[in-house]
């Protein structure tokens, strides 16, 4: 039986990091799928692109009702999706704002 080792905060936020930078390595969004599908299991996957299916719905200002019925993403999802626009770290906005450009 593996015993899971408790990381330092030190070691969480450099371990985070290197997750980032081989992120920022690939290239293509087939790079992008493959990484992803390694890395997560197919529930956090779902979980991830739910989340950022409903970015671009609120912010054309559609009610969380709405989303839920276009996407069947959850209102709780949806509303924590809609804080983190509001107060987040600014990821999503930027994401979307890239996106829209290309």
């Amino acid at each position: 039986m593996k015993i899971h080792r408790p990381l330092s905060p030190r070691q969480e936020a450099l371990a985070e990091r290197a997750l980032y930078q081989a992120i920022l390595t690939l290239e293509t969004a087939d790079e992008c799928r493959a990484f992803f599908r390694d890395l997560c299991t197919p529930a956090e996957l779902q979980a991830l692109a739910d989340r950022w299916s409903v970015v671009e719905l609120l912010r054309q200002d559609l009610p969380y009702r709405e989303i839920h019925r276009l996407t069947g993403v959850s209102v709780t999802t949806i509303g924590r999706v809609a804080r983190y626009l509001i107060a987040g770290n600014g990821g999503y906005e930027l994401a979307a704002d890239r996106t829209r450009e290309t």
